[in-house]
């Protein structure tokens, strides 16, 4: 009890407030190390005036001080308390096996008595001639595994023939006649295999570092360099839309001038026309009020006078030109269009091309279906491009052929032939595993891709916006802008894997089983973002699979 309620702190200097040494108590009654107390008396010389550190208690004199030797005492067994305390072992030591009670911490373990030693326990190891034989090491939990479990014995002994550790009996026994050396030996030559294997990995981590130095500086370069290209496009567009503006404004200015110098051409040829009009109109009006007069004299004296033409020219005939005059301007401007759109797509698809020619790395390309999945993605089918025989299920992951019509509302991404698109675009490196029955074609393709009618520019393969695996019974094929290619015969599977590496502009159709077969490879570039795509035959079903199936 009275070792549960010692307190360090009480035994503590006041001055170094380290436990005492040499202890010392003062007339006020408190304790100090002797040459801390000694220490502040020698600084209260020059005053004459000396006082407890503590308590502040003034002396006369200097007060002469003897060791407490009971206090003295008291702190070297609080002293051998820790130390003994400090030898306990914990939850993660290895206990001494001699110590009866409360167990000390071992310090060694013996590989002969198979024990382990605290401090105290492990000094006749150390005094006794019988122990100096005795092998010591660092405490360990693992003396049984070091033992033979048939032979209770040491196992020192390694056998290279069945690549395992033995005693000396085993060599007799189980072991008779095969290549052993003595663990330590072993242990020698496998230790220089081991530095070998160390500086080997140190190389390769040194190679490995280099790469990614060099891939971190290339990423740097390609992000600059593409934020410098964002820049520059960004104006040279800017530029060519103003261009294109400019020359927009003034073609408009062009035919607004060409309507204003017709229209005040023709300002004073309206006016005399209309005036032309009148007059014509009021002769008119007297011709027919002449015609009614019945006074032959008024009628014979008044006819020269209307039937002579006035003294006002008169125009001559005017043609005017069609009302459409400006057709052909529109019909130019549109052949302009035309051009420019066409220009535009054929120098994208360059443009497309010069971006992606050198991609940041090139990845090799997996060889194992465990290689594979690492790139797997999840794929579903989407409803609005299915064809309306084709059903949906298994959360559209599964599509099959139906011979009645679904109820599908109508969209304009729907396709008129029994093919189907999926939801996600193929970026960067991608695998997924399709299951499929009766005849169905597996295809990466362009979302642009025709979708009316049943012509080659929707079915999958028959145009350059697709390339498409055949898969049936009998016989495989690719397909890619009418030019088919017929796979030689290869055992059948009704699992078929698709990898893409985009960057690289690979397409790659495996058949899977128990292998990795290549049906298939292309090698293209992709100009486009690319989508998973089915063609689904009569009676045909596909099963996009998940990547743990």
């Amino acid at each position: 009890m009275a070792e549960a309620n010692v307190s360090v702190d009480q035994f503590s200097c006041p001055v170094c407030l380290e436990l005492l040494k040499d202890p010392v108590t003062v007339a006020c009654g408190h304790s100090f190390c002797k040459v801390c107390i000694n220490d502040c008396w020698d600084q209260e010389d020059l005053k004459g005036v000396y006082s407890c550190p503590q308590c502040r208690r003034s002396f006369a004199q200097r007060p002469v001080v003897g060791k407490n030797t009971m206090l003295a005492e008291v702190v070297e067994k609080l002293k051998m308390m820790e130390l003994h305390s400090a030898s306990r072992a914990g939850p993660g030591d290895v206990e001494c096996d001699v110590c009866t009670g409360r167990k000390l911490k071992a310090l060694k373990s013996c590989l002969v008595c198979l024990a382990s030693y605290c401090e105290t326990h492990l000094q006749p190891h150390y005094q006794s001639p019988a122990f100096k034989k005795h092998k010591l090491v660092k405490a360990s939990r693992r003396l049984q595994e070091q033992i033979c479990s048939e032979h209770e014995r040491l196992l020192e002994v390694y056998c290279r023939t069945d690549q395992q550790c033995i005693c000396m009996l085993c060599t007799m026994d189980d072991h008779r006649g095969h290549d052993t050396v003595s663990a330590t030996a072993e242990r020698a030559e496998k230790q220089k295999q081991l530095v070998d294997i160390k500086k080997k990995y140190q190389q390769k981590i040194q190679e490995r570092e280099k790469e990614l130095q060099e891939l971190k500086k290339t990423v740097k370069y390609h992000k600059s360099s593409a934020q410098a290209a964002l820049e520059d496009t960004e104006k040279i567009f800017t530029e060519l839309i103003c261009c294109i503006e400019r020359k927009r404004s003034e073609i408009s200015e062009l035919i607004r001038a060409q309507e204003e110098a017709a229209v005040r051409g023709t300002e004073g040829v309206l006016e005399r026309l209309e005036q032309e009009i009148a007059e014509l109109r009021r002769r008119n009006t007297e011709l027919e009020q002449l015609l009614l007069t019945e006074d032959h004299l008024h009628f014979l004296q008044s006819f020269q006078s209307v039937s002579t033409p006035s003294g006002s020219a008169f125009f001559s005939s005017i043609t005017a030109h069609p009302p459409h005059s400006f057709e052909k301007v529109v019909k130019s401007v549109s052949r302009l269009r035309d051009k420019v759109e066409k220009l535009c797509e054929e120098e994208f698809n360059m443009i497309s091309i010069r971006v992606k020619e050198r991609p940041i790395f090139l990845l090799p390309e997996p060889k194992s279906r465990e290689d594979f999945l690492l790139y797997s993605c999840e794929l579903t089918l989407d409803p609005n491009t299915v064809n309306k025989y084709l059903r949906l299920s298994e959360g559209n992951r599964v599509v099959s052929y139906s011979e009645t019509e679904q109820l599908y509302p109508d969209h304009p991404e729907r396709f008129d032939v029994y093919q189907v698109l999926c939801r996600e675009r193929v970026s960067g490196c991608c695998y997924w595993e399709v299951e499929w029955s009766g005849g169905i074609y597996i295809t990466v393709s362009y979302k642009n891709i025709s979708r009316k009618g049943d012509g080659s520019g929707c079915l999958f393969g028959y145009n350059d916006q697709s390339w498409s695996l055949y898969c049936s019974p009998s016989s495989y094929s690719f397909t890619h802008n009418f030019k088919a290619t017929l796979i030689p015969v290869v055992p059948r599977s009704c699992r078929i894997g698709v990898y893409v590496d985009y960057s690289a502009g690979t397409l790659s159709f495996y058949s899977v089983s128990d292998t990795m077969t290549l049906l298939h490879r292309v090698h293209t570039t992709f100009t486009r973002s690319i989508y998973p795509g089915f063609y689904v035959c009569l009676g045909s079903t596909l099963k996009l699979c998940s990547s743990d199936q």
